[in-house]
């Protein structure tokens, strides 16, 4: 149904040009000084000639009108709710301002031979103040939003009440771990994530790379990228900024982070302490998983299993479900089998979390 109130609309405009074009030819003869007809000894004939190609001209001026109302009316459905309102106060406003500041000029008496000047000043400077009321309305339209509605998320976001979520900038090492995809999917990570264009060089180059781990890794990282893309398009996006400048990558997404104000993503321990001592907001991904690992406490209890021998002669090592390293004294004879522990410390830093403890038995002997 609305497809085809869409052909009408189109159909009406096209005809409607078509028809005034053709009404205007077929009339223009009228126009023209006495005398110089007079040799014409068809006038009708004449006028439908002149209506013809009128009518053509017109069409084809009104398939291009109906085009660009087509193009206008889709901009206008894209545009969101707050655009749109404000545009219009902005121009209500210019249109208002323009008659106040114009209506002075028609008490001005203005010679008989010079009155176009009058209706030609007042349509320009209407055009003029109501162009300048919309543009004026698109640089400052929350302010205007604030005036009518000071409780939308809008005006809270200028205020200061909420804060909207932080640009954030991948580096190589995140893209290859693979955690960014779990916080993608999990909803913990907001906000528009970019990825410049020299890490996605370096991507390549350790992804060509001749040792077969390293390639590996690459191919891993270019994988993970790909499927973020396509799962998140809108919020994934690929910035063309490079510093010929600059040599180092970890150097040019410092930089890029403090250009665009935003927060640089990483897990890489030397990079994260480099930003933030150059005042660029950091989120480590070691730290996120630090800190929602569980906290063990001297006393606790872990049923543990050991793997291999550690580096002093009575030493036992083994790991947690999550990775944690656990180093138990008197341990040594116990590898390959399991055994309960009691935690005595634990050791926590940037760069991942070491737990010491002791077998049960000996621990309570």
């Amino acid at each position: 149904m609305q497809e085809n109130n869409t052909v009408m609309i189109d159909a009406i405009i096209i005809f409607s040009f078509i028809l005034a074009a053709a009404g205007v030819g077929f009339y223009s003869t009228d126009l023209l000084p006495d005398g110089t007809l007079d040799g014409v000894t068809n006038l009708e004939a004449l006028r439908f000639i002149i209506a013809v190609f009128a009518a053509i001209i017109g069409g084809a001026v009104g398939l291009r009108f109906q085009t660009g109302y087509r193009r206008l009316e889709a901009q206008v459905k894209e545009m969101p709710l707050e655009a749109i309102l404000t545009r219009a106060i902005g121009l209500v406003i210019g249109l208002l301002v323009a008659n106040l500041m114009l209506a002075p000029l028609f008490l001005l008496p203005i010679p008989p031979d010079f009155g176009f000047i009058k209706p030609l000043v007042a349509v320009v400077g209407s055009i003029i103040f109501a162009v300048t009321g919309m543009n004026l309305a698109d640089a400052h339209g929350r302010g205007l939003l604030r005036l009518l509605n000071p409780n939308t998320v809008e005006t809270m976001v200028v205020e200061g009440t909420l804060k909207p979520a932080n640009t954030k900038v991948l580096d190589t090492s995140c893209i290859i771990d693979g955690r960014i995809e779990t916080l993608l999917e999990t909803g913990f990570l907001e906000g528009q994530i970019l990825v410049p264009q020299f890490v996605l060089q370096e991507l390549q180059q350790v992804a060509d790379a001749s040792k077969d781990q390293k390639r590996v890794r690459g191919r891993r990282g270019l994988e993970i990228l790909n499927r973020i893309k396509e799962q998140y398009p809108d919020r994934i996006l690929i910035n063309p900024a490079d510093y010929e400048d600059i040599a180092t990558v970890d150097a040019k997404l410092v930089r890029f982070a403090q250009e665009i104000n935003a927060t640089l993503l990483t897990n890489d321990y030397n990079l994260s302490k480099v930003a933030s001592v150059q005042k660029v907001p950091v989120l480590n991904v070691n730290d996120l998983v630090n800190a929602v690992r569980p906290n063990y406490l001297p006393g606790d209890n872990l049923d543990l299993k050991i793997l291999k021998e550690g580096k002093e002669p009575t030493q036992g090592v083994g790991y947690l479900d999550d990775g944690t390293m656990v180093v138990v004294e008197e341990g040594r004879s116990y590898v390959g089998g399991e055994l309960r522990v009691v935690v005595t410390s634990a050791l926590q830093t940037t760069a991942g979390r070491m737990i010491f403890a002791k077998p049960q038995a000996s621990a309570f002997a």
